[in-house]
């Protein structure tokens, strides 16, 4: 019995590389919030170990799943002040959990990939849907389209 369960797990273990983008950027989403519920107390490398354990998902640590997680965590406070001036009539610290993390991983794309703006965007909008608050999504297309949109000359 013990055996059938073991080979029952290998059968259904899921690798990241194996996902589309799109669930590639919800993976790195749920590994920012986990990083972020614990105050980044507690390393990426456990937050992974734990995903395989209680998920089946393997994020090897050569993944691209694993590297953007890994960047914008080291990069978070240099992505909040990018945010900071497009987010008008609002605090940054008042910002949900959910739509900072969105915000953080978008602006990092934005700023380090060469995949195109609006699939960028779009992406974050439908994440903001699924994880954000009500109408997060909204605020997060404003936001992103602001830091892309060239300022005009007045």
């Amino acid at each position: 019995m013990e055996g059938e369960q073991g080979s029952f797990q290998a059968e259904h273990e899921i690798v990241c590389d194996t996902l589309t983008l799109t669930e590639q950027r919800s993976l790195v989403f749920h590994l920012l919030y986990a990083l972020d519920a614990f105050d980044y107390d507690i390393s990426l490398e456990s937050v992974v170990d734990n995903f395989a354990y209680g998920f089946n998902i393997i994020i090897p640590l050569d993944s691209n799943v694993y590297k953007t997680a890994a960047a914008v965590i080291q990069e978070r406070d240099q992505l909040d002040a990018l945010i900071i001036p497009f987010i008008e009539n609002w605090r940054f610290d008042r910002l949900g959990v959910p739509t900072k993390l969105i915000l953080r991983n978008a602006l990092w794309e934005l700023l380090h990939t060469k995949t195109d703006q609006i699939v960028i965007i779009n992406e974050a909008i439908e994440l903001a849907k699924c994880f954000a608050e009500k109408d997060a999504f909204k605020f997060i297309n404003g936001v992103l389209d602001k830091y892309i949109s060239p300022v005009e000359d007045t």
